[in-house]
């Protein structure tokens, strides 16, 4: 092949292998800093459970903002900006709240302060603790409008604005109640401000790229081709695929001189999986298989739950799952409960172990909503 033939097939390939990555690679992960289906420390997944625990009427919201107006009861939404937004709302988010609905809004963006960056705030509740050092200032034309719930010397923490029959609550963090500070009291602090109406709560997933299936549909995103096709990204795309194919008809040849083929390499995985079965049936070593099946079992079990890729506490798995299949977790507990024994068991049993995680498996496959 001619070396300016060569230069123009490698430019083409290498700048739709940057298009796809641009695509797949480009959105950041910070955007799920917040969710209630993130398990880090960042996250509100334990906030989330800790609610559910208490009785509280909460559902996770994965649709737009202008969709919320189809609620007929007033409901309380609470938005964990993954960054920190200037506080600023829309005409139409002020319209809602003026009917009786309440708006919380943590991780607004407020100037630094002298004060210390990880402090105490006192609390009905006991101490909160805050770690930033951003405090808002009421000017003096505000004064009557706002109310500060939480602060010190430096401004408000946590602040309130009242809207016809409804109200804003504001805060100067997006990590009042996320997962790192489930041993102090801002989770009971969060909860009473988020409870104080007596309204359904509301969660906003949609904020952290959550969609309902409807929603990813309308939107024309339910498929590769409906996404990419409302990215800006697409017209580039679309000029690289027809370029690559006049090259091809030009050239109408491979990419170099042919190549013949290695024979090849037979797979022994399948051998060696076999073979370690045979030295753990021999060894009676059912216990490493309870921990080792077990862990990855409910590792996948997790991942359809929404619960992530780290191993959460067993209350939590079986909170979830009943919710969401609508079926008793008795069977999932014995499971796990026989996992976490790390004793030997004999072989019937742990064939019968392995049958009860293969019905497990079926039924959460079956369940449309998970």
């Amino acid at each position: 092949m001619k070396r300016r033939n060569r230069i123009i097939w490698l430019g083409a390939i290498a700048l739709a292998a940057i298009i796809l990555l641009s695509i797949t690679v480009a959105p950041s992960s910070k955007i799920n800093s917040g969710s209630s289906y993130n398990r880090a420390p960042e996250g509100y997944g334990a906030w989330y459970a800790f609610m559910q625990s208490q009785g509280t009427n909460i559902q996770h919201w994965q649709k737009p903002f202008s969709d919320i107006e189809t609620e007929t009861n007033p409901v309380t939404l609470l938005q964990v900006n993954s960054t920190l937004r200037n506080p600023m709302f829309y005409s139409q988010q002020i319209e809602w709240v003026k009917k009786g609905n309440t708006l919380v809004i943590l991780g607004v963006k407020q100037p630094p302060t002298a004060a210390e960056f990880s402090s105490n705030q006192k609390s009905a509740f006991g101490d909160v603790k805050i770690d930033t050092s951003r405090r808002y200032q009421k000017s003096q034309s505000e004064q009557e409008l706002e109310q500060v719930l939480l602060g010190d010397r430096y401004g408000a923490v946590v602040w309130e604005e009242k809207y016809g029959k409804g109200k804003v609550i504001f805060a100067t963090t997006p990590h009042l109640a996320a997962n790192a500070y489930q041993e102090e009291a801002n989770f009971v602090y969060l909860a009473d401000l988020v409870t104080k109406g007596n309204q359904k709560i509301l969660i906003d997933e949609y904020i952290h790229g959550y969609k309902d299936p409807d929603i990813r549909e309308k939107e024309g995103r339910g498929d590769l081709l409906g996404y990419l096709a409302k990215t800006p990204l697409f017209p580039a795309l679309v000029q690289v695929v027809v370029l690559l194919l006049v090259l091809i008809w030009s050239e109408n040849r491979r990419f170099g001189k042919p190549v013949t083929l290695d024979t090849p390499v037979i797979d022994n995985s399948q051998a060696y999986i076999q073979a370690l079965a045979g030295v753990l049936q021999k060894a009676e070593s059912s216990d490493f298989v309870l921990e080792m099946v077990g862990k990855e079992e409910q590792l996948q079990l997790q991942k359809v739950l929404g619960l992530g890729q780290i191993l959460v506490e067993n209350e939590v798995l079986l909170k979830v799952w009943q919710d969401q299949t609508g079926k008793n977790a008795a069977e999932l507990d014995a499971v796990l409960k026989l996992q976490v024994k790390k004793h030997r068991i004999s072989e019937q049993d742990l064939i019968s172990w392995l049958g009860k995680w293969q019905s497990l498996r079926k039924n959460h496959n079956s369940k449309s909503n998970i």
